[in-house]
């Protein structure tokens, strides 16, 4: 199995109690669950892990640098202000997908605009969780194309 990191950042440990309105009604051990359960079905080996220490996170994404394993990131608020956290995303040696539960764009101003956006594979921002189960198929789907590639 293919191993992929979903990393979720600042405050995400709260989901399903914070702010249901704006990200919804699934605890963060619901979708760490779904997750790796949607990835074991796509042939992944999904690991979920979140912090509030961005040091921690900056540490994960240099892990995932060095051994070359894909990464779906939901950064939370430092998408918005952490270049310490956009210079180690762009270190990355393998995708790296940026999701957002909420629509940034129709939120505060503030929110608009991810620093780390710039150096991520792709962006899937407003379509709640499921953002993370699109990210992880189209993982999925590159290791196929890798796969199919070196069959060649």
């Amino acid at each position: 199995m293919n191993k992929v990191l979903v990393l979720n950042g600042v405050n995400l440990g709260r989901l399903g109690t914070r702010e249901p309105s704006v990200y919804g009604s699934t605890s963060y051990p619901q979708l760490a669950a779904s997750l790796v359960a949607r990835g074991s079905a796509l042939g992944l080996d999904v690991e979920v892990r979140q912090t509030d220490d961005e040091a921690e996170m900056i540490g994960w994404l240099h892990e995932s640098a060095d051994a070359g394993t894909p990464v779906v990131l939901n950064p939370a608020a430092w998408s918005h202000y952490s270049i310490a956290l956009r210079d180690a995303v762009a270190q990355r040696t393998a995708p790296l997908i940026e999701v957002h539960i909420s629509n940034v764009h129709t939120r505060e101003e503030f929110r608009h605009h991810s620093v780390v956006s710039a150096v991520a594979t792709g962006v899937i921002a407003g379509l709640g969780v499921d953002g993370y189960r699109l990210a992880l198929e189209h993982l999925a789907h590159g290791f196929d194309a890798q796969s199919s590639e070196a069959a060649r």
